[in-house]
């Protein structure tokens, strides 16, 4: 059977925005790196299937909704009926500048768990793809494990995107050592190039390539927003330039590169030169500064 389709496993967030500086009514909108993933991958034209769990909920439904407009089968997710989606609050200074408020989960310990993982989008799809934004909590490290795991039995490429939330760790120890462990799990990993630094505990880009190299990573894809992009594979190292862009928002826009990079391993396989290897990274470079001239992480 020929396998299509892109896996996206996660956590919905719901992001409330609000409309003036009053903070007191609000635009609601999707969120989640790994709801914006999935989006995107839809947007290319491929079959993106969404893991998760949701609740019965008004939030819920507009998840749903939402989702389902955008073409992300949410067949294979989990349901329970105390599952309450995470908000995040952005509110207004007088100076019309978006800051974060409050991150609102009134459910923590609500997750899809490994045994709530159906086989059936493994069994169809190509790629699975995962965030670090869950990987604190224990109950959706084993879910991840069980995922990759279920992709390994299917050969699947695996992508991971660290996107790193120190906020959500008990320590930078814990953050670093988790998302590590995953790193190596993966044949296409992204990250941004203060995440390589952190992770590799360097102060410089060259140095945090040299200890990033390390670890071997198949593909390592590394974001330095206006800047550009590397794209790092068997020792040989491609730097695409930034696009010059009116960004409006920035939310997302490392979301859109890793959307428009799966889409190019889905189509056309893995790179087998420099040449292939620059083209996926320009081609999600430009993904990724069209999607900052716009509101909102999609």
């Amino acid at each position: 059977m020929k396998k299509h389709g892109i896996i996206s496993l996660g956590e919905v967030i719901v992001d409330l925005i609000a409309t003036d500086s009053s903070n007191t009514t609000f635009q609601r909108l999707l969120g989640g790196a790994t709801v914006n993933v999935a989006v995107g991958v839809s947007r290319h034209g491929i079959p993106s299937y969404y893991l998760c769990k949701l609740g019965r909920d008004e939030s819920s439904k507009f998840v749903d909704g939402e989702l389902k407009k955008e073409g992300v089968d949410l067949s294979f997710c989990s349901y329970n009926m105390n599952k309450q989606i995470c908000s995040v609050y952005i509110h207004l200074n007088e100076l019309g500048e978006r800051y974060f408020h409050s991150y609102v989960n009134e459910t923590p310990d609500e997750w899809i768990t490994a045994e709530e993982l159906d086989r059936g989008p493994f069994l169809k799809s190509k790629l699975f793809y995962f965030g670090s934004g869950t990987l604190f909590h224990p109950i959706a490290r084993k879910t991840t494990k069980q995922a990759i795991h279920n992709a390994r039995e299917e050969n699947m490429q695996i992508a991971f995107d660290t996107n790193i939330r120190l906020k959500r760790w008990k320590s930078e120890h814990q953050c670093r050592e988790t998302i590590l462990s995953f790193v190596q799990k993966a044949d296409i990993v992204k990250m941004t190039e203060e995440e390589m630094q952190f992770l590799t505990e360097t102060e410089t880009l060259e140095s945090a390539l040299d200890q990033i190299a390390k670890l071997e990573i198949p593909f390592l894809f590394v974001t330095k927003g206006k800047d550009g992009a590397y794209a790092i594979h068997e020792n040989r190292i491609v730097h695409v330039p930034g696009i010059p862009v009116k960004a409006i928002d920035t939310t997302g826009a490392g979301d859109a590169f890793m959307a428009a990079i799966l889409s190019r391993f889905h189509d056309n396989g893995i790179p087998h030169n420099e040449a292939e290897l620059r083209e996926y990274t320009e081609f999600a470079n430009k993904a990724g500064a069209l999607s900052a001239t716009k509101l909102g992480s999609l």
